[in-house]
């Protein structure tokens, strides 16, 4: 719900079923005057249904109320199958990260091998022509 920004209880005006109410609560009258328009809009559509002329007024309220209920139900349903959704898919991104992290790790792994064989070839190929340069000197002796 919609909270005020001060804690003080709000009194608002609101017309529900053509009548006039006071609503009191720590939500903005904005959001009262909303739960009103729901109702009313509840109420229309119930209203229209075929059964409803045949009930007394209890089984309308009944009805009404029954209708409100199920949306009610409905929604918190939705709400709970996106938190779930949510918690899944914050789960998957972090086994993700974890796995990023790891691929990472092992990229800097294999970098640093990388760049010692570079090194380690370097100094074998000054080896080679270190050898073929005394190989050439030995053979410009004889």
């Amino acid at each position: 719900m919609e909270r005020m920004n001060n804690n003080k209880k709000n009194d608002t005006q609101v017309m529900i079923l053509k009548k006039q109410y006071t609503i009191s609560g720590f939500e903005s009258s904005e959001y009262l005057q909303r739960l009103a328009y729901f109702i009313n809009n509840k109420y229309e559509e119930v209203k229209s249904l075929e059964l409803y002329k045949t009930l007394d007024m209890e089984s309308k309220n009944i009805l009404l109320a029954i209708n409100l209920a199920d949306e009610y139900l409905k929604l918190k349903g939705k709400n709970e199958n996106t938190k779930a959704d949510y918690e899944r898919q914050a789960d998957e991104i972090g086994s993700l990260r974890r796995e990023i992290l790891d691929y990472r790790t092992k990229l800097e792994t294999i970098i640093k091998e990388r760049d010692m064989l570079k090194e380690k070839l370097v100094e074998e190929q000054k080896k080679v022509v270190k050898l073929e340069t005394e190989l050439n000197v030995q053979k410009k002796q004889k």
